[in-house]
């Protein structure tokens, strides 16, 4: 059966849940071809390829690279952000979680849509009024320059980095699988596509990869789900009381809980899937691409639509799960477990509705929708470098475009060398908690950074430096001391943090370390910071109000 040769697809998305963003581990045994699925792999790798000559025409200005010159529409822009944020593994994973606990799916996928209220009313309007290329520009306008871009840099390039490992560790296994490749090869492949993205059509390219993907992906999910629907007549309570029919655990599934094992670690999951989103500095960065602060509104308003109408897909696409995959012996081994494990459950949901072909278009969007996000990041954390870190770092500001467009490009080719590296090094080990580290850190270090910054009239640099590091290595410690690592990974036989999330106690950390050394900050540089508190320093330098709609 073709669904056999998709196995570790669903190792794409790791058991425990806050890994559904997206990881992968454990060996993966080459099987043979699947026709379909490299045809569709070939094809989409070829119309991008078109569309990065395309992009590379017109990306010849620092602006054009770092924001695609800020022309792209709040719709495209929203599909965009869709694209970057909605993973393969989040498509096989949550479905996976509906899947096997039913209920709880569904609250979980919540989790990671939760976030972008904050970011439509919070922060996208004050973003792209304030900021040029990164969110750095923003955290660092009535602050010191150099101190608080180079905490965002860092904090960015370690968020990317753990992005990169998980995402370039799931394209190469797939790679491995559909093509027969040795897996190195399959690194090394997925890294050169990546940085011919973005080193030739920079963010126009990526944006555009970002869309198409996106689409297809929305379209494969809608079919599914609109086959499943088909299956039950269209009726929600027909669905639901089949797969309590069919479901070992009958009512339960209905029943919310059992995720999480207990209060503190919700809280920290809730807590980072909600901040973390908005300090993530690839979708950060995607306000950039608009004209003005309401095409950033626009972008978040149709990017919360795509993404919760996603996840809806992916609740039915479980239950379904359940009743054309659950009940059928042909997707089963001997001993009655789901071939592949639960996380296959959509892959071969995918064979039963729409047969081996439209299994090879899922393979194809699965391989798509990793390459896509991983030319974001990519992106993302160029820019940190080069314009952060090099022109205003560095440079102090008086670094010419030439010279910075340079810096990003070959920063470009260094992140796709560190990728392919990394990849290869983190093959056989377990990197599935490198997402959920990637949204600890971007809640404890640059959400609060960016939010105070907008916020709080007190802030100095003193408190966004000091609270800031302070949420990120205590975000790193809390993990590398938890069950995760310390215990999994190390082999140790408890762990000293007892609790899965750092978030509670990390977002904490930042928070209070930022209040307490601002308030405590008599220089005369701080008295100078508080009077540049947004919008009144706002008007002066930049001729915008409170809600201005040009660019800063």
């Amino acid at each position: 059966m073709i669904a056999r040769l998709l196995t570790a697809i669903g190792l794409l998305a790791a058991a425990p849940a806050l890994w559904a963003a997206g990881a992968i581990e454990g060996e993966v045994q080459r099987q043979p071809l699947n026709v379909a699925a490299i045809v569709m792999f070939v094809v989409f790798v070829g119309a991008t390829l078109c569309i990065t000559y395309w992009a590379s025409k017109r990306s010849k200005s620092t602006a054009d690279f770092y924001t695609a010159g800020g022309g792209i529409t709040g719709f495209q822009n929203g599909l965009a952000i869709a694209g970057d944020y909605m993973s393969a593994a989040s498509f096989l994973g949550i479905s996976a979680l509906v899947f096997a606990s039913g209920y709880d799916g569904l609250i979980y996928s919540i989790g990671f849509l939760v976030g972008w209220p904050i970011i439509l009313f919070l922060i996208a309007e004050r973003l792209r009024n304030l900021g040029k290329y990164t969110f750095a520009d923003v955290a660092s306008f009535r602050l010191k320059q150099k101190e608080i871009r180079t905490l965002s840099a860092c904090g960015s390039l370690v968020v990317v980095a753990f992005y990169l490992i998980a995402q370039m560790v799931g394209a190469g296994k797939l790679i491995e699988l559909l093509f027969g490749l040795d897996y190195h090869v399959a690194v090394v492949l997925v890294g050169i596509l990546m940085v011919c993205y973005v080193l030739f059509g920079g963010m126009l390219a990526t944006t555009w990869v970002q869309i198409i993907k996106a689409v297809l992906l929305l379209s494969g999910a809608s079919f599914m789900a609109l086959m499943v629907m088909k299956h039950v007549g269209f009726d929600f309570g027909t669905l639901f009381t089949e797969a309590v029919k069919a479901h070992p655990k009958g009512e339960a599934i209905m029943s919310p809980g059992g995720l999480v094992k207990d209060p503190i670690s919700a809280i920290s999951l809730g807590l980072a899937l909600m901040f973390g989103t908005a300090g993530l500095p690839h979708i950060l960065m995607r306000f950039f691409t608009v004209s003005d602060a309401k095409e950033a509104r626009k972008s978040v308003f149709y990017a919360t639509g795509f993404i919760g109408y996603f996840y809806i897909l992916t609740f039915i696409i479980g239950f379904g799960a359940i009743l054309l995959v659950g009940t059928n012996p042909d997707f089963k081994d001997a001993s009655g477990i789901l071939i592949g494990g639960n996380n296959m459950a959509a892959v071969h949901l995918a064979d039963a509705v729409g047969g081996s072909l439209f299994l090879g278009f899922i393979s194809a969007v699965a391989f798509a929708t990793i390459l896509a996000v991983v030319a974001g990041l990519t992106l993302s954390g160029a820019s940190a470098v080069s314009h952060d870190l090099y022109a205003s770092v560095i440079k102090k500001g008086k670094a010419n475009e030439k010279d910075e467009l340079r810096v990003s490009k070959i920063t470009t080719v260094v992140l796709g060398v560190l990728a392919i590296g990394l990849g290869i090094l983190f093959e056989k080990q377990n990197i599935a908690f490198m997402v959920g580290l990637a949204f600890s850190i971007a809640a404890s270090c640059n959400f609060p950074v960016l939010i105070l910054s907008m916020y709080w009239k007190k802030l100095t640099t003193r408190g966004a430096m000091i609270g800031g590091w302070l949420g990120l290595i205590t975000a790193v410690v809390l993990m590398i001391l938890g069950p995760t690592i310390w215990v999994q990974i190390l082999g140790n036989a408890t762990p000293i943090y007892p609790y899965e999330y750092p978030a509670l106690f990390s977002i904490a950390v930042a928070f209070i370390g930022i209040w307490f050394f601002s308030i405590t900050d008599k220089s005369h540089a701080a008295s100078e910071e508080r009077a540049r508190f947004y919008p009144q320093f706002v008007r002066s330098q930049t001729g915008l109000g409170a809600s201005g709609a040009a660019a800063h």
